[in-house]
């Protein structure tokens, strides 16, 4: 039998792919996607602060790390593109320009709302047209339901079990082991 070889410029593709193959919940995984190095912002966080990310989902959304934890969290779930359109709405509502408020409004639509969406979200077909129907008239405020049923949607599904998964009990484990 022959050995598959692979070139060695899709060897990434082929790790990537391994990471598919299996659901990890782990510690490493957050710490591989934390936005400083994981040694220097693990030393950062308190386990008073990882703590206060099980007071509410908007606390947690709100932290630097508790936003790293939870999108590697959702990885493991293949449900990050919720957390995806709630981070691109908020950002799109910083928006000042007219002219581009129109292009990030039909990109945000065509990647997480629109029917067969790359990323498309799970909202009912009443606020996917209400939303379609703001795109006529692009403002600030046009993903604003959306954006709502999404984080309501992540606030009673996935936070709860963000907060009994490996990921974020090991992450407390390992604040408070620094401690002892």
């Amino acid at each position: 039998m022959a050995a598959l070889l692979i070139p060695r410029r899709n060897r990434g593709m082929r790790t990537r792919l391994g990471c598919l193959s299996h659901k990890s919940d782990s510690y490493n995984d957050f710490t591989a996607i934390l936005p400083d190095k994981p040694n220097r912002a693990l030393k950062r966080l308190s386990t008073e602060e990882a703590t206060r990310w099980a007071d509410s989902f908007d606390v947690l959304l709100s932290h630097k790390y508790g936003l790293a934890a939870f999108r590697a969290f959702l990885k493991t779930e293949f449900s990050e593109e919720n957390l995806e359109f709630w981070l691109a709405c908020e950002d799109f509502k910083k928006t000042r320009s007219a002219t581009k408020l129109a292009s990030k409004a039909q990109r945000i639509f065509e990647e997480f709302i629109d029917v067969q969406a790359p990323r498309e979200v799970n909202i009912d077909f009443q606020t996917r047209e209400l939303t379609r129907r703001n795109m006529q008239e692009p403002s600030l405020s046009c993903f604003d339901q959306a954006q709502g049923k999404v984080h309501s949607l992540m606030e009673k599904d996935s936070y709860p079990r963000f907060l009994r998964s490996k990921i974020y009990t090991d992450l407390l484990s390992q604040t408070q082991r620094r401690l002892s």
